[in-house]
C-alpha cells in the first residue's frame, strides 16, 4: 500500500522552479542587508571602538598612577621620575589646586555642620 502523505515529497518541476526562486530572492536580500549593517558597522560605530579602546588605556594608565601604593610593586624609580617631573613642570599649578581642593572641602564641611546644627534644633 503506497502512503497517502509522504514525510519527503517531492516537489513538482515548477514548485521547485519557485522554492528555488524564492531562495535566491531571500539571498540576495540578505547579502544586501548584511553588507549594509557591516558597512554602517566599520563606518559608524568603528570611531567608537577605537575611542573606547583608548579610553580602557588612559584609565587603565591612571587607576595605576593614582595608586601610590604601586610604587613598591611596579617600580619605585619610575615613580620618582613620574612625582619629579610632575612637581618640577607644575609646581604652582599643584599648590593653588590642593589649596583650592581644601577650600572647597572646608566649605562642605561647613554645609553639612550646619546641616547637622540645623536638624538637631528642629528635633528639641
Amino acid at each position: 500500500m503506497k502512503e497517502q502523505f509522504p514525510l519527503y515529497p517531492t516537489l513538482a518541476p515548477e514548485a521547485q522552479a519557485e522554492a528555488q526562486a524564492l531562495m535566491d530572492g531571500f539571498k540576495a536580500k540578505m547579502t544586501k542587508l548584511c553588507e549594509e549593517t557591516l558597512a554602517q558597522l566599520y563606518c559608524d560605530v568603528s570611531v567608537y571602538i577605537e575611542s573606547d579602546h583608548w579610553t580602557n588605556y588612559r584609565n587603565d594608565l591612571l587607576a595605576g598612577l593614582q595608586n601610590y601604593g604601586n610604587r613598591k610593586v611596579q617600580g619605585s624609580y619610575d615613580f620618582k621620575k613620574i612625582r619629579r617631573a610632575i612637581l618640577d613642570e607644575h609646581r604652582a599649578e599643584i599648590v593653588g589646586d590642593l589649596n583650592q581642593d581644601l577650600l572647597d572641602e572646608v566649605s562642605e564641611l561647613k554645609r553639612t555642620l550646619e546641616s547637622e546644627r540645623e536638624l538637631r534644633r528642629n528635633f528639641r
